[in-house]
């Protein structure tokens, strides 16, 4: 496994593999590794012949700056966990690497910055004025322009993300085709711990109490999985908001029962053809998301 810091190191190398018509899949991550990562990495290394994996903690998708700080960063347990799953190569950049000086006040002074297109409009439309959208102004203009980034840098066959942030996913796909990046992106099953909860680098912030309690909610998404065909919306969203109730340490943040390509909410199952619930709360100090695909 080669590890690089800088984006010129990374880019001879992968000038020098492209020149062998090798295919290079990516993994884009924040660190603090777990299994769902190296699910990622092991569904790369069986599609292509070369993975880069990135660790990068992004500041300018942090709209709470106590949030950025408290991000678990766990290099060295990271790279090796890389070096097990046998990934190819790791890009660890410093933040200095990634921006500039006007990029970073640009964000301190939460002003969206549309810079990253070089020149392509990309309007992400209602996709992003939904759920975590909403809950996280400017997140997802960080997540796109700190993607692109890296896409460009990498220049990847196919890139690979979690279904656990569904509608990053749709935020990504969006940016790719409005951008006309030759990718493919790859969604990846959810990983659950063994109480149900998804896999998330956030779950290390968690006291072991905690981690347990948090299985309620993978719990009640499955519970509207089972039910939906013989309740309403109203009536699913409903029962999902007592069913977190029972755990008072939970606060929910929102659930939301929408269409898996618009993202937008639904009222009734027959206005779509594939549903998705989305569900955020807060966990003591800990944010965490999830979500079931219903149909």
């Amino acid at each position: 496994m080669i590890i690089f810091n800088t984006i010129e190191e990374l880019q001879n190398h992968l000038n020098s593999i492209r020149n062998q018509k090798k295919s290079i899949g990516f993994v884009p991550t924040m660190g603090a590794l777990h299994k769902g990562h190296i699910s990622l990495v092991d569904k790369a290394k069986a599609d292509c012949d070369v993975v880069v994996c990135s660790i990068f903690v992004n500041p300018t998708q942090f709209n709470d700056l106590s949030d950025l700080d408290k991000y678990p960063r766990t290099l060295e347990a990271d790279y090796q966990l890389l070096e097990k799953a046998n990934c190819d190569i790791v890009f660890a950049p410093e933040v200095t690497e990634m921006y500039t000086e006007t990029e970073l006040e640009l964000k301190r002074q939460k002003i969206e910055d549309k810079s990253w297109t070089q020149g392509h409009p990309v309007d992400f439309g209602d996709l992003e004025k939904v759920m975590e959208g909403a809950h996280r102004p400017g997140h997802f203009n960080g997540v796109a322009q700190v993607v692109s980034k890296l896409f460009r840098i990498v220049e990847p066959n196919k890139a690979y993300f979690g279904q656990k942030d569904f509608q990053q996913l749709a935020i990504i796909r969006s940016m790719t085709k409005q951008l006309q990046m030759p990718i493919e992106i790859i969604a990846c099953d959810i990983m659950r711990e063994p109480n149900g909860l998804a896999m998330s680098s956030r779950n290390e912030r968690l006291t072991k109490q905690e981690r347990e309690l948090a299985g309620i909610i993978s719990k009640t998404l499955f519970t509207i999985k089972e039910q939906y065909k013989s309740k309403s919306v109203s009536e699913l969203k409903a029962l999902a908001e007592e069913q977190i109730r029972t755990v008072p340490a939970i606060s929910m943040e929102y659930i939301e029962i929408s269409d898996s390509n618009s993202l937008q909410p639904i009222s009734d199952f027959k206005q779509s053809k594939s549903a998705v619930v989305c569900i955020a709360v807060k966990l003591g100090a800990v944010r965490l998301i999830d979500n079931v695909v219903l149909f």
